[in-house]
């Protein structure tokens, strides 16, 4: 009988295994291995990243489980055993658990951290979500995972731009993307209707440009409300939230958007930023591309943009910054005298090319910097458009419009690429038809099963271009979207359709079994406070 009760017990934690994003490669064993009240553990590489994420997991866990973990200098004798293997891909990690214990093996520290995770998503939710697991029974399904992310880019934009909502729900948002091994935050800080980050040199930037005076973006019959709204990240903030998000292992993409998409910044300095200094400017109350764009002309214009870059080096030690570039209008350009020179200057007639030149200037300043301080750049695939010539190979195109061709057009000509297509990755967009769809874009076509069967990379020669390919990333825009609880629910569980996609073999994704696997999911996102679309979940 206890026989036959065990393998009931070992045949359904294997059905019930659920990991979001599936692994590469799981195979489910017979059996399970049950942790004691007290359990030794090995680990081998004991400095740098490695220790740190086990030691932040092991305090984690044990006040979740109160299991009390003791070290131990015998890895046969360990009941869990951590390795570090330089011969593992980068972010990559091995999962073993039979009957005996389990074996962890990891290449890095974020190959150790994603381990960690799929190992709590083996336990219960409580201890995923950092709580007390009293009723869990501290068994683990016998397993075995040998797993790595298809993409390194796995990644996520909102923008605050248009509407502001604090770091503490910046950190409930790195949170819920660590947990689907997401490692890419792209911050939109700035737009038309404010600009959220704190320049020490330009204070004016949130002393005007963090303000508008109307918190709705009118749009048709919708008016402004006349109500005072906005805020801004100080530098402290900005450097907090960093520290979360590199805990993570999540990279932090700031976005200047530049030269258009930048009222704000002209309302807080028309004198130089301006094409028409002479002209009233102010804080954009409305949704769409305002025409007020920087005057790319202006010497003053560009030493502030290199001023600005000068300062998202510092506060943000990662590999990359966004300067937008999309929907930049030019009629302005056209009809001051400084951008009709420049243009004859660099010998065209194409007002486009004003901005590529605009923005070969600020590369050329940060491939002045030391090493540890350039930061390559990232733009809209809008860019394309222009002649690129001069920005040279070493930029990234992020593929919105037209997503799968701009991308494939990008990466012939030898960019990097990261697919963010609008259709159906701007997970902004109403996700159902449902009457209780909340306010916003779209008709409820990019449903949670669109945006899990977006193919990446379909149509592309992969025999000659896959390493062009960096990712893939879902963006959120808030013109319609002005409290988090919104965003919340706008974002999941449509996020993990696309972290799966950044993350498993194509070949190993089927939409009815992300689907089985998601309906756990409800039970992270209460504990976690997140609002959810609960039309998915059974």
């Amino acid at each position: 009988m206890c026989a036959i009760l065990t393998l009931c017990i070992s045949s359904l934690s294997a059905q019930e295994i659920s990991i979001i994003p599936l692994p590469a490669k799981m195979e489910p064993k017979s059996g399970v291995f049950t942790l004691g009240n007290k359990a030794k553990i090995y680990i081998a590489e004991k400095t740098g990243e490695f220790e740190k994420v086990f030691k932040r997991w092991e305090s984690k866990f044990e006040n979740s489980t109160e299991v009390e973990l003791q070290q131990t200098k015998n890895d046969k004798k360990a009941a869990i055993a951590i390795i570090q293997n330089p011969k593992l891909k980068a972010e990559a990690y091995h999962l073993s658990i039979n009957v005996e214990g389990i074996r962890i093996e990891a290449s890095d520290a974020a190959g150790l951290y994603y381990a960690l995770l799929s190992l709590e998503q083996l336990s219960c939710v409580e201890i995923l979500t950092g709580i007390n697991a009293e009723h869990w029974d501290r068994t683990f399904p016998c397993v075995e995972i040998e797993d790595a992310p298809r993409f390194s880019w796995r990644g996520f934009m909102l923008d605050e731009g248009r509407h502001f909502y604090g770091k503490e729900e910046i950190k409930k948002i790195i949170d819920a993307m660590a947990r689907y091994k997401m490692n890419r935050f792209h911050w939109h800080l700035t737009e038309d209707q404010g600009w959220r980050i704190e320049i020490k040199k330009y204070p004016k930037l949130t002393e005007v440009g963090a303000w508008r005076e109307s918190k709705v973006l009118a749009y048709g019959e919708v008016k402004p409300d006349g109500k005072r709204y906005g805020g801004f990240y100080t530098q402290e903030d900005i450097k907090e939230v960093v520290a979360y998000a590199k805990e993570r292992f999540i990279e932090i993409v700031p976005e200047i958007d530049i030269p258009g998409h930048s009222q704000a910044a002209v309302a807080s300095y028309p004198e130089f930023l301006a094409c028409d200094p002479e002209n009233k400017h102010e804080v954009w109350l409305w949704q769409g591309v305002s025409a007020d764009v920087i005057n790319v002309a202006n010497p003053k214009a560009v030493q502030f943009a290199k001023d600005i870059i000068d300062e998202l080096t510092e506060l943000f030690p990662f590999g990359y910054i966004h300067l937008g570039g999309d929907e930049c209008p030019v009629n302005k350009w056209k009809n001051n005298k400084e951008c009709q020179e420049l243009l004859q200057q660099i010998g065209s007639t194409n007002y486009r090319d004003l901005q590529i030149h605009f923005y070969k200037q600020l590369k050329d300043h940060i491939a002045q910097k030391p090493k540890d301080k350039q930061r390559k750049l990232i733009f809209w695939n809008e860019v394309l458009h222009g002649n690129t010539k001069p920005l040279g190979e070493d930029i990234t195109i992020m593929a919105w419009i037209g997503a799968d061709q701009a991308a494939l057009h990008a990466a012939k000509q030898g960019m990097n690429t990261i697919l963010t297509p609008q259709i159906p990755y701007y997970i902004n967009r109403r996700q159902s038809k449902l009457e209780t769809e909340p306010r916003s874009q779209g008709w409820g076509t990019e449903t949670v099963e669109a945006v899990y069967n977006y193919i990446p990379m379909k149509g592309a020669d992969t025999s000659t271009l896959q390493s062009k390919y960096l990712g893939v990333q879902a963006n959120f825009w808030t013109e319609w979207v002005e409290e988090a609880s919104i965003v919340q629910y706008l974002m999941f569980p449509r996020l993990a359709a696309v972290a799966e996609a950044g993350w498993t073999p194509q070949e190993k994704r089927k939409y009815d079994d992300f689907l089985r696997r998601l309906q756990a999911e409800s039970e992270y996102y209460r504990l976690k406070g997140l609002n959810y679309g609960k039309h998915v979940i059974q």
